[in-house]
């Protein structure tokens, strides 16, 4: 009969950032470790909380299953020589197999004999290979931060205080770290006490009777519709940030939801300092007003019960009004700091070892800022102000408000740059250079905002490639990857007409001033290969085709905005009610290029060796397309651009139906691959047409 398993991991408080990629290790290893053991199963639930990892798995047999099975090795032809005797393969794999070569036999696979083993297996009791399988899923378990007690090998992220073991109603015997396992759990530090489990389906009741929610939804459904609940009572916006939420979610084991008040006079300090240091320090929730606006209160979740909730209130306001204190007391000291002084001190502030100072980096991010403002023909106001907006865009880094929170930076520099009588486009670029921060996010509105941005970016992915920083595999520590993206998301949300050889011009010619490591060649080629995989990601979100991206790609995306335009049209005629027809001008095309392939290169057209109807009129039309779909590539018409190259199908046809291209007469064979050669250079420009798949 099939029995429920219960393996709970009792622990000194798990910082709760790890804990929920902890449990989720626990439960895929138990279900990888069960079904390598050949023992079926049921459903397996996971369960946390900062003093727990479990699982319970339902219906697990009592028994391995027997194995019988065939196994292949090699062909007759490997595993015999000449005289039919064993050769070293066959002898091999039988011993690999744990059968004697003499047991080994043949079976005709595809028209292929091999040989095979047949091996069987009796499955072991279930209550006999658990103990060792459930020990090694526990030292098998990995954790961004490991500690080691006491005298004992084993490492783990916090010290094991119990285990509990049950299959069924029957204890499983292990003992780890010094801790046997039994059927007794711990509840609630404060609250509750231990209490026995006597089977694994009464595991979450029995938790419950201590004052604990051991279901991970459960316990943050609670703390959602409490928050929620309070917001309706008081008219009060609270914003639930999804990581805050999850950190509170695994600090407590009972939630109740509470307020608190702050000083009003607090609200003069910028509100994204407010909020930041409530959440940052005392895992707050804010309260807003309809409009968005702070008030005066915070909401926290209490571990615990409701029970004295006033004196818990008035404890939270006091710790809250010392942080808040001391943000007002940063604030008030960051603003005494005169901008140009804050810059001087950006000149000991180490950027890269081998890229210089923050100070440095600034005055890269100026000339590049100044180079982007020329290419794109700003007006001379935008351009003054993206300058600006470099000169000091990164002033606030050595801010007392920074430094006690980093992920300020750019807030308080627009801030401070306002209040210091900056321009208010100069003091919004400060902020908006850092956008867009995360995947999701959105880029700078200004255009000052964005030159800024696009220089900062580029010269940190170039300085980067330039020393060899390139990320590899998960492996990304200076987030290029995000800052690629947010050049490419720039640069099409801002339809901004600058193209990517360009930006690594920029970025090269100043890091080529300290001198390049590398071939600026080299760099440049990689910078490419780094940017397509960025564009192909914001081409497939937009739910592009793999076939459609890689044909429009091929063509060349150095203008990210036609890049992406000519992706559009092209799986807007691909999937749309005339995709047939399409599909007869793809054909064309890509036969077109196909032939083409055999040209000379660089050979022109004669027209007086032109002998049939079908290919005088093919040049014709020809030339009067090429005038035409350069102009729209030119205009950035993508659509206008394909419709161009499509009016050539008809004349295409007629060519191949009536024209001998490899012609005897050398001349004219030469003169129709030229002219194939001609439409082909133009299609090629504008996508890989045989890249396209067709269902």
């Amino acid at each position: 009969m099939a029995k429920d398993l219960l393996f709970e991991i009792g622990l000194e408080e798990v910082p709760a950032r790890f804990v929920r990629a902890a449990v989720n290790q626990l439960k895929d290893r138990t279900a990888k470790w069960l079904d390598d053991s050949r023992i079926g199963h049921g459903d397996i639930h996971a369960y946390a909380t900062p003093r727990r990892l479990a699982v319970l798995v339902e219906g697990v047999e009592e028994k391995q299953a027997d194995v019988h099975e065939d196994v292949k090795g090699p062909s007759r032809k490997i595993a015999q020589d000449a005289e039919g005797n064993w050769s070293k393969a066959a002898v091999g794999f039988a011993r690999s197999q744990g059968v004697e070569p003499e047991a080994l036999f043949f079976k005709e696979l595809a028209g292929v004999e091999y040989v095979y083993a047949s091996k069987s297996s009796i499955g072991t009791d279930t209550a006999t290979v658990l103990p060792e399988g459930l020990a090694g899923i526990l030292a098998a378990m990995t954790f961004p931060k490991n500690m080691r007690w006491g005298s004992y090998d084993l490492k783990f992220v916090r010290p094991i205080k119990w285990l509990i073991a049950l299959l069924g109603s029957e204890v499983v015997p292990l003992e780890i770290a010094g801790v046997r396992s039994g059927n007794v759990t711990r509840g609630h530090r404060f609250l509750g006490g231990e209490t026995a489990v006597e089977e694994p389906a009464r595991y979450i009741e029995a938790l419950r009777s201590q004052h604990v929610i051991a279901d991970i939804a459960e316990r943050e459904k609670l703390i959602v519709e409490q928050i929620e609940a309070l917001a309706a009572e008081k008219g009060w916006t609270i914003s639930i940030k999804d990581d805050l939420l999850e950190e509170v979610l695994f600090l407590v084991e009972t939630p109740t939801v509470l307020f608190g008040t702050f000083d009003s006079a607090f609200l003069e300090i910028p509100q994204e300092v407010l909020i930041t240091s409530m959440r940052e320090h005392q895992r707050y929730f804010p309260v807003l007003d309809g409009s968005g606006k702070l008030l005066p209160y915070f909401v926290t979740v209490r571990n615990g019960n409701s029970v004295s909730l006033v004196n818990v209130a008035k404890g939270n306001e006091k710790v809250l009004r010392a942080r808040l204190s001391d943000a007002k007391f940063f604030y008030d000291e960051d603003q005494k700091l005169p901008i140009a002084q804050a810059l001087g001190k950006l000149e000991n502030v180490v950027y890269h070892e081998e890229l210089g100072t923050v100070a440095d980096k600034v005055r890269r991010i100026v000339k590049l800022s100044r180079s982007i403002a020329e290419a794109l023909k700003a007006d001379p106001q935008a351009a003054g102000d993206a300058v600006r907006a470099a000169e000091i865009c990164k002033f606030d880094l050595v801010t007392q408000m920074v430094y006690e929170f980093p992920e300020l930076q750019g807030i308080m520099g627009e801030d401070y740059a306002r209040k210091a009588g900056e321009r208010e486009e100069v003091a919004r670029a400060v902020n908006e250079h850092y956008q867009p921060r995360f995947s999701g996010d959105l880029a700078p509105a200004s255009l000052a905002g964005a030159i800024v941005s696009l220089a900062d970016k580029i010269d940190t992915i170039v300085g980067c490639f330039s020393i060899g920083i390139i990320p590899t595999g998960s492996q990304d520590p200076y987030a290029l990857r995000r800052q690629a993206a947010g050049i490419v998301q720039i640069v099409l949300s801002h339809r901004m007409a600058v193209g990517l050889g360009e930006l690594f011009g920029f970025a090269l010619d100043i890091h080529a001033e300290r001198g390049l490591k590398r071939s600026g060649d080299e760099i440049r080629k990689e910078l490419y290969d780094f940017f397509a995989l960025r564009l192909k990601n914001v081409l497939t979100e937009q739910g592009n085709r793999y076939d459609v991206i890689d044909a429009a790609l091929a063509a060349g995306f150095d203008d990210l905005n036609m890049a992406v335009s000519r992706a559009g049209a092209l799986i807007a005629l691909a999937t749309g009610p005339d995709k047939d027809d399409f599909k007869s001008v793809v054909d064309a095309l890509t036969r077109t290029a196909n032939l083409a392939a055999k040209a000379e290169e660089g050979a022109a057209v004669d027209a007086s060796l032109l002998e049939a109807e079908a290919e005088r009129s093919l040049f014709e039309h020809a030339n009067g397309v090429h005038v035409r779909f350069a102009a729209s590539m030119e205009a950035g018409d993508a659509h206008g651009a394909l419709a161009r190259l499509s009016e050539l199908r008809g004349p295409i046809t007629a060519f191949f139906d009536s024209v001998m291209v490899m012609a005897d007469d050398a001349a004219v064979r030469r003169n129709r691959l030229a002219l194939l050669s001609q439409i082909a250079r133009d299609a090629a420009a504008y996508a890989d047409f045989s890249k396209l798949v067709w269902s």
